[in-house]
This record gives structure tokens, sequence and C-alpha cells, in this order.
């Protein structure tokens, strides 16, 4: 029965993730619009030493694997913090009051959660007005016309937006945990921090390894729609990434095969990353995916 119950979401892997495979043979041509795949000019590693040898592309590959890092970094640390905190909340109606404004975020759309960051930092905004207010700073910043600023900026928006939401699968592993182990640990006199350390986060472990693993295989996805609303032209040595750049010298410019080579080559990395963390935690014991 469970076998059957996977064969729908068999065929929609197979369709919408398999087929278009074939799309790779774009990478290897001067593909235009209108003709036929099998009548397109056949060019070789053509794309894919343009791709190496273009100085932007390095640009984005850093911007890309810098976000990427910072994204995983951070969204783990708070995911992981805010389920522990609030798996320590003992008044229910509070517990579900925070969770609900923590996830709110999340079902907001970027377009809208854009324009709120633009607005909070404006010249005018309301964190410049704080920082004004507590005589940190003299006069207000455009902090989205500093390219330096932009990773830290997209850093916190993502926690802003996601947090709530990431902390769900792991809250899910919490309630796997025998409660014996805390009423144990409570009469042998361990206080609360003791009881997260040594029962809540090892009982977390497993889901932890393996959440770690899927995303190291993202690590080149760092995003589109945050980047590309934030960013401008003031910004954009830090805020172009890989998919911004596909779309702006591959797809803008009718240079698909340049677009696909740039898409095989973020396929592959991410592949390379996924099966090496996998081996990796099978080597030191923990969970892996197979």
């Amino acid at each position: 029965m469970l076998m059957l119950m996977s064969l729908p979401f068999l065929a929609w892997v197979i369709i919408f993730k398999y087929v278009p495979l074939w799309g790779w043979t774009i990478a290897f041509q001067k593909y235009r619009l209108g003709r036929d795949i099998f009548d397109q000019a056949w060019t070789g590693l053509d794309n894919f030493k343009f791709l190496f040898q273009e100085q932007q592309f390095y640009l984005v590959l850093r911007n890309t694997l810098v976000m990427s890092s910072i994204n995983l970094v951070l969204g783990f640390v708070t995911a992981i913090v805010l389920a522990l905190l609030l798996n320590e909340l003992r008044r229910i109606y509070f517990k579900r009051t925070v969770q609900t404004i923590s996830y709110l975020p999340h079902f907001i759309s970027w377009v809208v959660a854009a324009n709120i960051v633009q607005t909070a930092l404006a010249p005018e905004g309301i964190f410049n007005v704080l920082l004004l207010q507590f005589n940190m700073i003299d006069k207000p910043i455009l902090w989205l016309g500093v390219g330096e600023y932009f990773w830290g900026i997209l850093g916190v928006t993502e926690i802003w937006k996601n947090v709530g939401w990431n902390t769900i699968i792991y809250l899910a592993a919490i309630t796997t945990i025998d409660p014996t182990q805390y009423e144990a640990a409570q009469i042998d006199g361990a206080s609360r921090l003791q009881r997260m350390w040594h029962i809540t986060l090892p009982g977390m472990k497993p889901v932890i390894v393996i959440l770690l693993i899927m995303n190291l295989g993202h690590i080149l996805e760092s995003g589109f729609e945050p980047q590309y609303l934030l960013g401008n032209g003031m910004n954009v040595e830090y805020s172009e990434n890989l998919d911004i750049f596909v779309l702006k010298y591959g797809i803008q410019m009718n240079n698909y095969g340049l677009a696909t080579a740039a898409g095989m080559f973020k396929t592959v990395v991410s592949f390379i990353f996924l099966i090496v963390a996998n081996n990796l935690a099978k080597r030191l014991g923990e969970s892996r995916l197979y």
C-alpha cells in the first residue's frame, strides 16, 4: 500500500525533474528560439569556456557562496535556539502566540517583505530614526546603498522571514524524545539548561544532521527574489548571485546556452556537496540520507 501511495510522487519526480534534463543539451549549443533542438548550432564546450573565463562569474559565485553560508549558519542556529526556547515554555497560550507571530512572516510575499525592509532601512526609516535617537549615528545612512552591508541585511531578513517556519521540524523532533529522560534528569538535580544540553540537543541531533546534509546540497541556492528585489546599482557587487547572473547575462541577452551551462554548473557542484556531506556523516556514524 505504501509503495502504491508513492507512485504519484515518483511520477511527479520523473516528469518534472528528470525529463527536463534533456534541456541540458542547450548548454552545448548556440541556442536560438523558434528552432528545433536538433536544428541548433553545436558549440561543444564553448559556453563553459566563456563562463569560466568571465570575471563576473567568479564575483557572483563568491556572492552566492557567502550568502548561502550566512543563511545556512544563521538559519540553523536561530531555528534550533528558538525551538529549544519554545519547548521550555509551559503556558500553552503564550507558546502558541509566540509560534504564530514567528510563523507569520514566512507567508508574506517577498515583494511585500522587501518593501518592508526597504522602508525600514530608508534614510527616514524607523531604523535610522532609532539609531539617531540613541546617538549611535550622526546622520541617516542609506543602508541598501552600501554594498558591504548587503550580506548582513540579507541574513537578518532571511531570519526574520523564515526562522519561525524552520523551527517546525525541530519542534517535531523534540516531541519524539522520551519524557521519562527529563523526569529522571530532574530527579537527579539537572537544571533546565543542563536538560536542554544533555537531552534535547542529542535527541534533535539526527534531524539536525539530515537537514544539514540536505542544505549543503543547496549551497549554491542562495535565493533569487530577495537579492533581485533588494539589490540595486549601488550594491550590485555584493547582491548579484548565480540566479541573477543567469537571468541577466543568459536569458535577457538571449544566450540560453550560457544560462544552461551556469545552471548545470550549479547542479553538479550541489550534487558533489550532497555526496561529500552524506559520506562524511556516514564515516562519523551520524544519520545520513542513504
